[in-house]
């Protein structure tokens, strides 16, 4: 097969998996606002899963670098995720819903798994918009914390979880912050690279979704 061949080969592959996250975004979107709130807030699961199986395959997530990066990025994650549900000194007192799929001693797997994924998008971002690695990571940091802010307004009426004091506190966006510097302190000192256009688009439908309910809805 030739160059070119391989060339239209991936245009195809990545259009129809841009094209695949938009749909589910905005049949969310559509869905909900509809009233069929449960039907479709309940296969988040299968979203984020198939979100992630999407990034695997257009980041790509192709060697054994990038597998075990990815890897570190969800234990780590989920390991914090866990003092935090546990002991909430790191984002504040909170608790997670129903629907995020299966647990492991009250965290949700796919936390891990989106931890990365998002991660893995602001972070490709990132590394194309400025050259000075301090400020890609600053940079991919603040777009997680952005992302972040949209994502708590809606997380208690999705029952993704819910804050003790009914919001999320100022600690969790610092928390969120330095916990995502870290990962693309990582990430970048990896010398890793990924897909900027998927990963913009990967990273903009849940900002439309999260976005939408929250100037909306919420």
């Amino acid at each position: 097969m030739s160059t070119l061949d391989n060339f239209k080969k991936y245009s195809n592959l990545k259009s129809i998996s841009i094209f695949t996250i938009w749909l589910f975004q905005f049949s969310a979107i559509i869905g909900i606002s509809l009233g069929y709130h449960d039907w479709f807030i309940e296969k988040t699961p299968l979203n984020l899963i198939i979100m992630a199986i999407l990034l695997t395959i257009n980041f790509p997530i192709n060697n054994g670098k990038k597998i075990i990066i990815a890897f570190s990025f969800f234990i780590i994650s989920i390991l914090l995720e866990w003092i935090g549900v546990h002991f909430g000194f790191l984002f504040g007192a909170y608790a997670y819903g129903q629907n995020l799929g299966s647990k492991i001693d009250g965290v949700p797997l796919l936390i891990g798994i989106n931890w990365a994924v998002l991660i893995f998008c602001t972070a490709a971002i990132a590394d194309n918009l400025v050259k000075h690695t301090f400020i890609k990571i600053l940079l991919g940091a603040l777009l997680m914390v952005f992302l972040d802010f949209f994502i708590e307004a809606s997380a208690p009426t999705f029952d993704f979880w819910t804050w003790e004091i009914g919001y999320a506190p100022l600690r969790n966006f610092i928390a969120w912050f330095i916990i995502s510097a870290a990962l693309h302190f990582v990430y970048h000192h990896s010398k890793i690279k990924g897909d900027f256009i998927f990963a913009c688009h990967l990273y903009a439908a849940q900002l439309a979704f999260f976005g939408y309910f929250y100037w909306f809805t919420i």
